[in-house]
């Protein structure tokens, strides 16, 4: 179960978010600091998934590597 909800949490959320998300985020017409919006939801999301992936290792794998 706690392999599946990592799955979920480090892979499939980050996925969804950039590749099924990318044609919705790609119609807003907003500049954010000069650059467009779909631009940014990209270079964000390198960071979020980090995130996801260092969310995981704590609520998950930080108990095997203590062992």
């Amino acid at each position: 179960m706690n392999s599946k909800i990592s799955l979920v949490i480090g892979l499939i959320i980050p996925f969804v978010m950039v590749d099924f998300l990318f044609p919705v985020i790609d119609k807003i017409n907003m500049d954010i600091a000069g650059l467009p919006f779909f631009m940014v939801w990209i270079f964000v999301w390198f960071f979020l998934t980090s995130g996801c992936l260092g969310l995981c290792w704590l609520m998950f794998d930080r108990r095997r590597h203590l062992e």
